[in-house]
């Protein structure tokens, strides 16, 4: 459908009432005269009137159907489908006009509505989420609490009859005490990436060197499960990034403690940090059990914990990758998870290179 601007279809109504009053004086002298030539005879005033009143009423009708069609009745349409987008319904069809600016508003109102629609859907999804995540963090709050609700009313009900006894409830105790930290730690952390991070413009540090303090932060519970981490060199100079250093140092927590609670013991964990191209490479490499295919796409979902998911054998809350994964989106790179060839799991992450000229 070709479309009109309001001046065109202005001018086009002034030129129809002009040829109209001309085609009906036209009729009514020919009527009268009975010839064709306009000169031969001069029509009767009451025939000029005849003419300008036909004139001006086909002129008033053709007006009306034109400006009732093509702009009053889309114009009320648009009224009342605003009216039921307000009431909820988005299932609303604005029916088209000739009129450009009136069919540039109903595309408009297209656009609001489809806008709408994919926000609703945005909505539910991250309604839907939220019901997930307040189920599971539930779930791993019940069983060590279950846990530990049972063995203190053990010692308490003098079940643990010798110290040896006793001192294991304790331990146990002391484990899901600890479970319980590390869980409500982490929903702290992963709350906190909820809201955008700011890496900083003007906050330049070296990368290489919080990977290596991240390294030597996780050397404890390596050695003892007598876990090797091997920290390759990233070569000469400061890998610079522009960043938050203490987020970053927690991305790269999570991704040695990853490594380190699912590699058995004797086992190793290599750790990478190296430029290429215009972007800086952190790589944690194990020698564990890798990812089960049907958990390798799912590894960053929070709380996710499915049958065979590293998190379920070690008892982790199922949050540290989601948080690292944030993190390193956050710095404007990305994080992912794959099987290494020879067994293992890998996780490659990477945050844009800032040069040091």
């Amino acid at each position: 459908m070709r479309r009109v601007r309001i001046r065109g279809f202005l001018a086009l109504a002034l030129l129809t009432v002009l040829t109209l009053s001309w085609t009906t004086y036209m009729i009514a002298a020919i009527a009268e005269t009975g010839s064709l030539h306009l000169g031969e005879g001069r029509p009767s005033r009451a025939g000029i009137w005849i003419a300008a009143l036909a004139g001006a009423l086909l002129a008033a009708v053709f007006l009306g159907y034109g400006l009732r069609r093509w702009i009053v009745k889309p114009l009320e349409a648009m009224g009342r489908g605003a009216r039921e987008i307000a009431g909820g319904d988005l299932d609303v069809a604005l029916p088209d006009s000739r009129i450009r600016e009136i069919a540039e508003v109903r595309d408009g109102f297209e656009a609001m509505v489809a806008g709408l629609r994919q926000s609703l859907a945005d909505r539910e999804a991250l309604e839907e989420e939220r019901r997930f995540f307040i189920g599971a963090i539930a779930h791993d709050l019940r069983t060590p609490l279950f846990a530990l609700r049972g063995y203190l009313e053990g010692l308490e009900q003098g079940i643990a009859a010798s110290p040896e006894q006793a001192k294991k409830y304790v331990t146990v105790c002391q484990d899901k005490a600890g479970q319980l930290d590390r869980l409500v730690s982490d929903l702290f952390a992963f709350v906190k990436t909820e809201y955008p991070l700011t890496a900083h413009a003007g906050d330049s540090l070296d990368l290489g060197e919080e990977v290596r303090r991240a390294v030597e932060g996780v050397r404890g519970a390596a050695h003892a499960k007598e876990i090797s981490v091997v920290a390759e060199p990233p070569g000469n100079g400061p890998i610079l990034v522009r960043g938050d250093a203490h987020q970053l140092s927690r991305a790269f927590g999570n991704l040695l403690d990853n490594a380190v609670r699912h590699t058995p013991p004797q086992g190793t964990v290599v750790v990478r940090c190296r430029p290429e191209g215009e972007r800086i490479l952190v790589i944690v490499m194990d020698t564990g059990s890798g990812f089960a295919p049907e958990d390798l796409s799912r590894v960053f979902e929070p709380l996710y914990r499915g049958e065979s998911s590293r998190s379920r054998d070690t008892g982790g809350a199922g949050l540290g990758l989601a948080i690292a994964r944030r993190i390193f989106r956050a710095h404007g790179g990305d994080l992912i998870a794959a099987n290494r060839p020879g067994g293992g799991a890998e996780l490659a992450g990477w945050i844009p290179r800032v040069r040091d000229w």
